[in-house]
């Protein structure tokens, strides 16, 4: 008979993050208890996060970045990137956007997947050019207008990204379509699914620079009628 009860873990994560507790907090307590329930003892429980920790060691690059970039953010690397956007002529969100959104679809395409994101580069350069940009073009923003230049750039990573790593054909996802295809009698090569990446990767790109043109326009719009919010 099929033992469910280890299932509890799965409700205390839906718990947790329904009462906005801390999501690590979360995750670990409800793996302890899954471990528990399942009848593992409490050092074989531990012993299974190390395991899982140190096959997947790549996690640990993290510790590396954050205090690098935490260190580059201290040191005044968001207001060097602001500078060097303000003293460019013709500058706009838009473009500064459409031209990290390339970036990115190009090097996630080729497996260059960890040169940018939100940490390392939307967060401590894109964000803060983006809105150095809006600045210099609109004047000073009010607060819900720069949240949402900031969320444009972060949307920007998430679009380049998850359209551009599926042509890469040596990455994972590529490999679950391709396993998946297999079960059902369709012997596909990673590189055939990658090509037909392409063009839902163009699409991507029309699509979003299209989006950050209007978000361009709607900004001028903002700064002629004199709304700051």
């Amino acid at each position: 008979m099929i033992n469910y009860w280890p299932l509890i873990g799965i409700l205390l994560v839906v718990l947790g993050f329904a009462l906005k507790l801390n999501p690590m907090l979360v995750v670990t307590a409800s793996a302890l208890v899954t471990g528990l329930i399942a009848g593992m003892g409490p050092v074989e429980v531990v012993s299974t996060f190390g395991k899982a920790f140190n096959d997947n060691r790549i996690i640990a690059i993290v510790w590396i970045v954050l205090p690098v970039i935490g260190s580059l953010e201290r040191f005044g690397l968001q207001q060097r990137a602001s500078s060097l956007i303000r003293s460019l002529k013709g500058a706009t969100v838009g473009k500064l956007l459409i031209l990290y959104l390339a970036y990115r679809q190009i090097t996630a395409a080729i497996g260059l997947h960890s040169t940018a994101g939100h940490p390392q580069t939307v967060r401590p350069l894109v964000a803060p050019m983006a809105l150095a940009a809006a600045d210099k073009q609109h004047g000073q923003l009010g607060a819900t207008q720069a949240d949402k230049v900031k969320a444009m750039a972060a949307a920007t990573d998430n679009v380049g990204l998850f359209f551009g790593e599926d042509i890469f054909f040596a990455i994972g996802s590529i490999v679950l379509i391709q396993q998946t295809l297999a079960t059902y009698g369709y012997d596909l090569a990673p590189l055939e699914l990658a090509l037909w990446a392409i063009p839902s990767a163009i699409g991507a790109f029309l699509i979003h620079g299209f989006r950050l043109w209007r978000f361009d326009r709607s900004l001028s719009v903002r700064a002629e009628r004199g709304d700051e919010k």
